[in-house]
């Protein structure tokens, strides 16, 4: 992994290229090898050629179209005149063309939209090339990771012994990686989330406990269809999606809608259970709390004006709470700049924030800090009115506040004591009424 500038500041000069966020047919008309480097950088299958050709052929239907409109107008008015044989027949004639061409329209503006659905945004400049985390650039890190006097032990066993999860009732019950959070390891999970909330809260954040499940342009319009049904929930009666993060109905909140733009920005704490198929994670971290499909998160989400510096402040001041988060609760982290690989389709820039594992004697992924700028607002319709009255797309960004059962594994790791207890950190103990250590018992 790369690095740089690990003193403790990330770089305000996050976006170069602020023009290149606008992915309209007219931008990739414009500027196709910006967005053919955009799809090589993040590593997607999208073919821009053939997008411009749908786009040539549905511009020339539409000009024949109105030619043909125009000529049937015409002779609408002569027929009345003068009901002519034929000017009948063309009229006719006309008619019978204009629905073919129609159908024929019909049928490429539906292939050009999903074509331009697998158009990624334009990765900023910043963005190292690289297409997995070992390719992520190193930006910072905080805290020491702890050195035992004893031979720890990992989460696994903490929470056995501890009785706070129950792997082998969740996959009677429900299926491999569900689980039962039981007793302090419910306290214990409620806390942190609590301690979460109220940070955000005292932020200026509007909790929100959002719908689980979403219809498909939900998902379509943050992005996270159609390149994503494989790690989504479908319920095919009811044609919804069970969300795999607050975002989706959160950002989806305001779709069709025009913001008051002495509103903006707006904060919101989405808090949801979340639901991932992680289909691709098969034989990879499925062991333990690390990748489930099933977790509860709270979600900031952030609807901002149009303006590139004002998004690269929201983007750094919700970064900035996750790392609050984290320091109140003593785990080691860093923070790394994902590469092009990693980013995924709606991300200009992503931060992914890694928490010290002891088990895994490494810092692994525990939140990810996104600007979107007007990617998803386009696909929604989110718009604000400029002081001269003018339409524009607001721009949103994300970041995980917390997410467990995740968090469990290095907050149990780090904490644990040699004789099986595990201390609680200081600012979770007023919400677990006060109790300092979490003790084997029966």
């Amino acid at each position: 992994m790369q690095s740089q500038d690990i003193s403790g500041k990330i770089s305000n000069s996050i976006l170069s290229q602020e023009e290149v966020t606008i992915l309209d047919i007219r931008f990739i008309r414009e500027n196709p090898d910006v967005v053919k480097d955009a799809v090589r950088k993040k590593h997607f299958e999208c073919d821009v050629d053939k997008i411009l050709e749908l786009d040539g052929k549905r511009r020339s239907l539409l000009l024949e179209i109105e030619s043909l409109r125009a000529e049937r107008k015409r002779l609408s008015k002569k027929q009345r005149e003068k009901t002519a044989d034929e000017i009948r027949a063309r009229v006719v004639e006309i008619k019978e063309k204009l629905a073919t061409l129609e159908t024929s329209l019909r049928e490429i503006e539906a292939e050009l939209h999903y074509n331009m659905l697998l158009v990624p945004n334009i990765p900023a400049a910043e963005v190292p090339e690289g297409n997995s985390e070992e390719d992520n650039l190193l930006v910072k890190t905080w805290g020491t990771p702890r050195t035992f006097e004893f031979e720890p032990k990992d989460h696994l066993e903490i929470a056995a012994r501890l009785k706070l999860v129950d792997f082998e009732r969740g996959a009677k019950v429900s299926g491999s990686r569900f689980y039962f959070l039981r007793g302090k390891g419910a306290l214990l999970e409620l806390s942190i989330m609590r301690y979460a909330l109220d940070i955000l809260i005292q932020r200026g954040f509007e909790p929100v406990i959002t719908p689980m499940l979403v219809k498909p342009s939900a998902m379509e319009g943050t992005g996270f269809l159609p390149r994503g049904e494989d790690e989504a929930y479908f319920i095919e009666r009811d044609n919804l999606y069970m969300a795999g993060t607050s975002e989706v109905p959160l950002v989806s909140f305001y779709g069709d809608e025009i913001l008051d733009i002495k509103s903006l920005p707006q904060h919101y704490a989405g808090i949801s259970s979340c639901f991932r198929r992680e289909a691709g994670a098969a034989g990879r971290d499925t062991k333990g709390l690390y990748r489930l499909h099933q977790f509860q998160k709270i979600e900031q989400v952030v609807f901002c004006r149009n303006d590139p510096e004002e998004s690269r402040k929201q983007h750094m001041f919700i970064l900035e709470n996750t790392e609050t988060i984290l320091q109140g609760l003593g785990l080691p982290y860093r923070i790394t700049l994902a590469c092009g690989g990693e980013c995924g389709l709606p991300q200009i820039i992503k931060h992914e924030v890694e928490t010290w594992m002891p088990s895994r004697n490494n810092y692994c992924e525990t939140m990810s800090c996104s600007m979107i700028h007007d990617f998803q607002s386009r696909r929604l319709n989110i718009r604000y009115r400029e002081e001269n009255g003018k339409l524009t797309f607001v721009h949103t960004l994300n970041n995980t506040g917390i997410a467990s059962p995740r968090i469990l594994i290095p907050l149990l790791e780090h904490y644990q004591q040699e004789d099986g207890s595990v201390v609680i950190p200081e600012v979770l103990r007023p919400y677990m009424g006060g109790l300092e250590v979490i003790t084997p018992g029966k």
